[in-house]
């Protein structure tokens, strides 16, 4: 009997650290949506919105925006190594990082190159990395400019002959991937009805049950047949794209984008930015 006893009293325990545990995720999962459920800026020419649909309960996925100086806005997308708690700890801590970075640094390439230095020692320790690709939206020049670390090149679609291609090309390494790096940065005009696409690989490499993946060339054609929508529509057709795709399949990767589209015609939009898709 005492052995028996021993064993419920066990058990019992055992039940309650896992629903200790449950609340502590849910916690996490419930500060990491606040965090990335700040308002998006109103921002002139355009409009803008992002969203994160994780794998887990809580990703590694981060996007952010950070009003500047004049009506600019520094629009930041990531991607962290690996999955649930861990990633998502070090998602909180860049996200730290580009903040601080943010309010100093006077370019997309320089907050990236304060970024690595700030992560560099913790992500190596960590044996860890993230991809990173900041970009700088100033209305009255109508410019993007932008620098990249590591992460996949957003995709343009040219308002004027409606192809989708990605941005022209910058590179850099991932953040913790080697110290004092300088970032190089690109710039593209942009017109009314142009679009941006940025977004982690969880959604070109998301797969069906036969293992098969979702790819760049789907992705580019569903911006093709939507890019007369707004940016939530285009949100969703993506989101609606990829679920399709999968037809059930386990979700391996978080999935995260951001889309800016301008609207010369209507300055001043404020759009909703869904940090959490409930699909």
């Amino acid at each position: 009997m005492y052995y028996d006893g021993l064993t419920v009293s066990k058990q019992s325990s055992t039940k309650e650290m896992d629903k200790t545990l449950q609340r502590e995720i849910n916690l996490a999962k419930n500060i990491q949506a606040t965090l990335l459920n700040g308002s998006t800026p109103k921002i002139n020419k355009g409009e803008v919105i992002g969203s994160s649909l994780p794998a887990r309960l809580i990703g590694g996925d981060y996007y952010d925006f950070y009003p500047l100086a004049n009506g600019k806005i520094r629009i930041v997308i990531g991607d962290v190594m690996g999955k649930g708690i861990p990633a998502a700890m070090l998602m909180i801590l860049t996200r730290g990082a580009f903040r601080t970075a943010a309010e100093s640094m006077s370019s997309p390439g320089a907050t990236l190159t304060a970024m690595n230095q700030a992560l560099y020692n913790d992500l190596r320790k960590l044996k860890s990395f993230v991809t990173l690709f900041c970009a700088d939206w100033d209305p009255d020049t109508e410019i993007l400019t932008y620098a990249n670390a590591g992460h996949n090149m957003p995709l343009y679609i040219n308002g004027d002959n409606r192809e989708v291609t990605l941005l022209p090309k910058v590179k850099g390494i991932m953040v913790g991937g080697l110290p004092n790096q300088v970032y190089k940065e690109e710039t593209i005009k942009l017109k009314n009805n142009d679009t941006v696409f940025f977004y982690t690989d969880g959604i070109v490499e998301a797969q069906n049950k036969a293992g098969d993946q979702y790819q760049l060339e789907r992705l580019t054609r569903i911006l093709e047949n939507h890019q007369d929508s707004g940016v939530g529509a285009i949100e969703k057709s993506v989101i609606d794209s990829v679920h399709s795709f999968m037809d059930g399949a386990l979700q391996k990767d978080d999935i995260t984008m951001v889309v800016l589209k301008l609207t010369y015609e209507n300055s001043n939009i404020t759009s909703l930015n869904s940090p959490v898709l409930n699909v």
